[in-house]
């Protein structure tokens, strides 16, 4: 992923797809075109899953609550949503090991009764599931045996029921998405934004003018076709194709908060079948913490990033609470984040909380401009699927099948959990660094290690008590494409939704090593480093106030 280069194909060549939008369903989308043979290119205004598809709850599945929903209002879309999930479920953990993986949830009640209506749910879950799946069945669980696996729960529960969903590094694996998208042709750029649309004489879409966002320069890129994959903002996008074009989703906040892994202090996840707002919660480890959401309310805002506000937090240590046996507090709270889904409105009647969380292809014949419309992250490659096929089928004929079921991601391919001793012995780091390498960046660590070899200072910690080095801002900058302090600490490492005070140490380091790499005197090194140390105080603010 080179940006220099890239900008300088969309710059001079003529593509057969634009993908617009650098989340899950756009690189995604990139993936899938490239790999069918169509010269592709992709652009992200902001990083790679810099929005929505860095703020989910991690988690690779079906919906239990789809599910439940299903059945009580007879809604054969959830039950559909639940299938697809499923089938799905597998695909997202064998391409990318070492960014996915299987996660145990457990979900406690408080009565034999509710133990066997969740048996028997958990049960028919677990039969959507694709037949190449490996995961465990569900399993009914005694009190002893439940807390022994989550010693935090309250001993007040009766029983509880264990079954397997997946868990991935989002940002991560929408990273490994747009890197195997450029290793198999696409140019694929962040930092530039569409900014308008030139058309032909029959009024198609022709290029895209865009703005690369680091120079200020406007330029045209030409395709043939253009995907709108924006997530909550396609209807923008949509609009400014075609401007006649109604409105079609109802974007929702989401919200997590982080808290000590110590809080339940197992890693087995939690599930809270049961919140005031008709939702489901969930607890679930993540890089040593414990992520607690999510919530759902519809937001409007869509030029203001959405942030965990402190009547968000009081709501989920409340719900959290019922199940502890040593309640949460709000000042345990170390991080937190909010996101949107891209919802689609069938009905405007309906609250945000009963929309399916599936996915349309949209076509509009007055511009030509093809749009991927709602869906979530399990489901990013069948999305992707249904985008380019449509792209096969109607516009662009190509008979090539989809490839992208068995294809491994950057990374992904002969991936070694116990590669880390490898990388102990060859670098002598901590057992606990060297478990992160090889997670994080899988077979391509050795690509990271030559670099620590470059010079022996990139191999101290960043930050004390968390395992991320200096050379991998260094990494970052020459190979995944990182270009702002955020970009590393919110995406490429994750500790922004980890823990705020340590981002705030790990800020300065950064903003230097990135400066070296990319060529920033002290002065811009110095505002980058206050510009973030800003934000981390917005959200640690934001966080602790409820509104009046």
């Amino acid at each position: 992923m080179n940006r220099p280069v890239s900008i300088d194909r969309l710059r001079t060549e003529e593509f057969d797809c634009l993908i617009i939008g650098g989340g899950a369903s756009g690189t995604g989308c990139a993936l899938d075109s490239a790999l069918r043979g169509y010269k592709t290119a992709l652009v992200e205004k902001a990083d790679f899953a810099a929005a929505t598809s860095s703020k989910s709850t991690k988690l690779i599945h079906g919906g239990v609550r789809y599910l439940e929903q299903a059945f009580k209002n007879l809604d054969f879309a959830q039950l559909a949503q639940v299938r697809h999930g499923l089938e799905e479920r597998h695909t997202v953990l064998r391409n990318a090991p070492h960014l996915a993986h299987p996660q145990a949830l457990v979900t406690p009640v408080f009565s034999w009764i509710e133990g066997l209506y969740f048996t028997l749910g958990l049960t028919v879950y677990g039969l959507f599931a694709s037949a190449q799946d490996t995961l465990p069945g569900s399993k009914w669980l005694s009190k002893a045996e439940t807390l022994s696996r989550i010693p935090g729960l309250s001993k007040k529960i009766h029983s509880a029921v264990l079954y397997y969903d997946g868990q991935l590094d989002d940002a991560r694996y929408c990273l490994a998405l747009a890197q195997t998208a450029a290793e198999a042709g696409a140019a694929v750029a962040n930092r530039v934004a569409v900014v308008a649309f030139e058309y032909d004489a029959q009024g198609k879409l022709a290029a895209a003018r865009v703005k690369d966002l680091l120079t200020d320069e406007i330029f045209r890129i030409r395709a043939r076709v253009f995907i709108n994959c924006t997530g909550p903002h396609a209807d923008a996008i949509r609009q400014m194709a075609n401007p006649d074009l109604a409105l079609r989703l109802r974007p929702s906040k989401g919200v997590h908060a982080i808290l000590p892994f110590a809080t339940l202090g197992g890693t087995d996840a939690l599930l809270i079948p049961k919140t005031k707002d008709g939702r489901v919660v969930f607890a679930i480890p993540f890089f040593g913490k414990l992520m607690v959401g999510t919530t759902d309310t519809e937001y409007h805002e869509l030029d203001k990033e959405p942030q965990l506000e402190g009547e968000e937090v009081d709501f989920l240590l409340e719900t959290l609470n019922r199940y502890l046996e040593t309640p949460a507090t709000p000042n345990q709270v170390q991080a937190g984040f909010g996101g949107l889904r891209p919802l689609l409105a069938a009905d405007p009647r309906k609250s945000t909380k009963g929309l399916v969380r599936d996915h349309e292809v949209e076509h509009d014949p007055a511009s030509n401009l093809v749009s991927l419309l709602g869906g979530k992250w399990t489901t990013y490659r069948l999305m992707a699927k249904d985008t380019i096929d449509y792209l096969a089928d109607h516009l662009l004929p190509n008979t090539t099948p989809c490839p992208t079921a068995e294809h491994y991601l950057v990374g992904g391919a002969n991936y070694d959990q116990e590669a880390w001793r490898q990388i102990q012995a060859r670098t002598n780091l901590p057992q606990a660094t060297c478990r992160h390498l090889g997670q994080h960046y899988g077979n391509r660590v050795d690509r990271l290690l030559a670099v620590l070899d470059e010079d022996p200072a990139w191999q101290s910690p960043l930050v004390v008590g968390y395992p991320f080095l200096v050379g991998e801002v260094v990494y970052a900058a020459r190979h995944e494409m990182a270009l702002t302090v955020r970009d590393f600490l919110a995406r490429r490492i994750r500790l922004e939704i980890l823990d705020w005070d340590a981002a705030q140490q790990a800020t300065t380091p950064v903003a230097a090593a990135l400066g070296h790499e990319l060529g920033w005197d002290a002065p811009a090194q110095e505002l980058a480093a206050a510009s973030y140390s800003q934000l981390l105080f917005d959200f640690r603010k934001r966080s602790q106030q409820a509104e009046v």
